[in-house]
């Protein structure tokens, strides 16, 4: 038998798997096992919850007592540093399970009495906003417990980013992480990407090409939360690719109250048939947007960039345009100029690249601004593969970013030049008018566009 076909030895195996229940099982010991083994990925997970930098100990299966009843968490993790102790319960779902709120509530109630600290959760649920659960609880029980949430696909992107980005110390530890990604990227680890817009999509999509959605719709809510989760999923998607940390963009009173994010997205349904969202990457000039109009079927991803502030307007089109000279020619550009009111002047990359003056429509007035977009088709289908809608908006995106986003930069002045020397002249006495000024070149100018003009040249 060939080498070829010999399958390799893993520390996680997948192989043996045999239902939800074992799936869970097999996933809720392998990270937590990871979780304690490498202390940079077990830091960068529990940090952000409010855990002090001790080593990890991790258990499955703890048997509690609450009343009549005997419960099982799925896990327990424990940090301690000092005086301090920190312990969390966790409950895990994997493939299409989902988080019940009676167990939860269930949990925070021993982590209650236990005085421990929080309880994790682990699913396939992608939340809509930091800080918002996929399941609703008791509020009660949140007063002195705490309530987080991971998705797998966050648990997956951290152990990337670790591993490929920032790095582990130990090589055998950077290997034993290795082998958690390769576990939680198998379709049979039960750790699914966000493959579904639920059940209400088919029937909301339908009726906003109908014209007959109200406010009242049922799918509303849901739809606008996988909006914002699917918005969340695209993020840790790229930034896993990128090897940073890519977060939606949001204001800070959506970020301080969530139900006004789901609030203005249900409007905007309603009323424009359309669902927006933006991102944000670290180093890039703007967020980038991204616009889904149910009517007409269409993607819009864009971001805006600040025009120069010196030279003339069509010297400011072609400094965008030498930044798109890689980027498709349908995609559309449009300036906007200072003190004008209403849309500016918009053509397709092609035009511009032939006439810059297009997106000049009065030269008298300083360009401000460039909007660049591309629109591209919307899929569909609620699910994954070829014509769904999560596909069309995750390739929208990443498309977007590798033709335009990641090619631009900012503009800034260039720094001020020293005047050439001027060449010394004989002198003939202590008051010889050639003796040297610091007004010699002084009529050396600069042209609109930047370039240096010659002394006795008009410019």
């Amino acid at each position: 038998m060939a080498e070829e076909s010999w399958n390799e030895a893993r520390l996680i195996p997948t192989s043996g798997i045999n239902g939800a229940e074992e799936a869970e099982r097999r996933a809720t010991s392998a990270l937590l096992a990871v979780m304690s083994a490498v202390k940079e990925f077990g830091r960068a997970l529990v940090q952000p919850l409010g855990a002090p930098a001790g080593a990890l100990q991790t258990f499955i299966e703890v048997p509690f007592s609450l009343g009549e009843r005997r419960l099982y968490p799925d896990g327990l993790i424990r940090c301690a540093r000092g005086q301090r102790s920190w312990t969390a319960l966790v409950e895990v779902k994997t493939g299409t399970n989902e988080l019940q709120r009676d167990q939860l509530e269930a949990y925070l109630e021993i982590a209650r009495s236990q005085g421990y600290d929080c309880v994790i959760t682990i699913s396939n649920e992608i939340s809509p906003a930091a800080g918002v659960h996929p399941t609703t609880v008791d509020k009660r029980l949140l007063k002195k417990v705490a309530l987080h949430h991971w998705s797998w696909s966050q648990v997956l992107h951290e152990a990337v980013m670790q591993k490929e980005h920032r790095g582990v110390a130990d090589p055998d530890q950077a290997w034993i992480l290795g082998e958690l990604i390769r576990y939680l990227e198998h379709p049979r680890s039960g750790a699914l990407e966000l493959d579904d817009m639920g059940p209400g999509w088919v029937p909301l999509r339908e009726a906003v090409t109908a014209g007959t959605l109200r406010a009242s719709d049922k799918a509303l809510p849901q739809v606008t939360a996988r909006f914002d989760a699917l918005l969340r999923f695209a993020s840790l998607r790229l930034g896993r690719n990128l090897g940073t940390d890519v977060t939606p963009a949001l204001s800070r009173r959506e970020l301080s109250d969530p139900g006004l994010r789901a609030q203005a997205l249900s409007s905007s349904l309603v009323s424009s048939g359309v669902l927006d969202g933006a991102i944000r990457i670290p180093g890039t000039v703007a967020p980038l947007t991204i616009e889904v109009d149910l009517r007409s079927g269409r993607i819009t991803c864009a971001v805006e960039v600040e025009a120069p502030k010196e030279g003339r307007q069509t010297t400011r089109v072609n400094w965008l345009v030498r930044q798109l000279k890689s980027a498709p020619e349908d995609v559309r550009v449009e300036a906007s100029s200072v003190r004008s009111r209403g849309p500016g002047a918009v053509a397709l990359l092609r035009a511009v690249r032939e006439d810059p003056s297009v997106l000049v429509e009065d030269p008298q007035r300083d360009l401000k601004a460039f909007r660049i977009a591309r629109t591209s088709p919307m899929g569909s289908k609620r699910g994954r593969g070829r014509g769904s809608f999560i596909d069309s908006v995750l390739a929208a995106v990443e498309d977007f970013y590798g033709d335009v986003v990641q090619h631009l930069k900012a503009w800034s002045a260039a720094p001020p030049r020293l005047r050439e020397p001027v060449e010394e002249l004989p002198t003939h006495s202590a008051l010889d008018s050639n003796a040297l000024s610091s007004q010699d070149g002084a009529e050396v100018a600069v042209d609109g566009a930047g370039d240096l003009a010659a002394p006795g040249q008009t410019v």
